[in-house]
């Protein structure tokens, strides 16, 4: 099949002469053969699947976690705002519950990144500064973004936040390694914080304000980071991760929806089970073709510097 394709790309009008010289594959060189000419030996470099992987079922299971743990975190988020609203949960018992989590959790980060990197040195002084002055600013907003949406219909804000939901799990950076300097998956965050100020402005004191946007914050910002450095424990602590946040949504649901919990469990069994089967499933038909037609790819040099550093080394 693939030599008759070759052969139909030669012109009707070519007649092979042997006097000519042997077709090079140069633009340069000012040839006897036609534009449109390939010789026989034009699909020897033909490379098919290159760069197909194989994937294993169970280790396809084990990495969907970062997507289902993610998702879990929004529908818990979606659960604390419920019960604000319904006055089953206190704004104070959020605000200490959060806070005494968020400590115990930097605390053993710590000792993570004091374990894990030998030139790690102690920020404990100014993350607990900063981290005053953030939620004093905090509630002091808390007034304002109270009656920040009051005039917007109840429909309006609820069509927005679950944009801006989509918009978190859609561009959340589900990447495992753990990321020190930089928060990479601002869109991500951003459009949660939004949402949760939404959801906020439909509470009904100023305490239950502060008390979600904080849990917000502490949740969407710094809970992602946390689980990153848990992923580069051990599988035992992951799976146990995701065990507890799917508990945790079928308790905190269960007595808000039962087809909510129903439709969850679902989701979670497709992404967890049947969306790595799939997968390895569809990776029977992939036909990738690579051959000398393709668009060629630079190979630029190291810089000096680092050829320097490497020989030093």
């Amino acid at each position: 099949m693939y030599a008759s394709a070759a052969r139909s790309f030669q012109s009707p009008d070519y007649q092979y002469n042997p006097n000519n010289s042997p077709w090079q594959k140069l633009l340069w060189v000012k040839q006897n053969y036609p534009d449109n000419y390939v010789d026989s030996t034009f699909l020897d470099e033909l490379q098919r699947n290159v760069n197909v992987r194989t994937y294993d079922y169970w280790t396809m299971v084990y990495e969907s976690r970062v997507i289902t743990q993610h998702i879990s975190s929004v529908v818990i988020f979606i659960a604390i705002f419920i019960y604000l609203q319904i006055h089953s949960l206190s704004g104070n018992h959020l605000i200490w519950t959060g806070s005494c989590l968020t400590g115990l959790g930097y605390l053993f980060w710590d000792l993570i990144m004091l374990k894990t990197h030998s030139n790690y040195e102690f920020k404990r002084k100014r993350v607990t500064k900063s981290a005053f002055f953030f939620f004093i600013t905090l509630l002091g907003l808390s007034p304002i973004l109270k009656t920040l949406t009051s005039q917007i219909s109840d429909d309006t804000i609820w069509a927005l936040t679950v944009c801006c939901f989509l918009a978190n799990v859609l561009f959340h950076d589900y990447k495992t390694q753990p990321n020190i300097v930089e928060i990479s998956d601002s869109l991500s965050t951003n459009a949660a914080i939004f949402a949760s100020v939404l959801l906020a402005s439909r509470l009904d004191t100023n305490v239950d304000v502060f008390g979600l946007l904080s849990f917000a914050v502490e949740w969407f910002s710094l809970f992602p980071i946390f689980r990153r450095h848990l992923s580069a424990l051990s599988v035992k602590v992951q799976i146990g991760v995701t065990v507890t946040m799917l508990l945790s949504c079928i308790i905190l649901f269960s007595h808000i929806s039962k087809a909510v919990v129903i439709i969850y469990i679902l989701g979670f069994c497709f992404l967890t089970f049947a969306c790595p089967y799939w997968l390895i499933f569809i990776q029977k038909y992939k036909n990738e073709i690579h051959g000398p037609w393709d668009e060629a790819r630079p190979r630029l040099q190291r810089s000096r510097r680092n050829l320097y550093r490497k020989r030093q080394n």
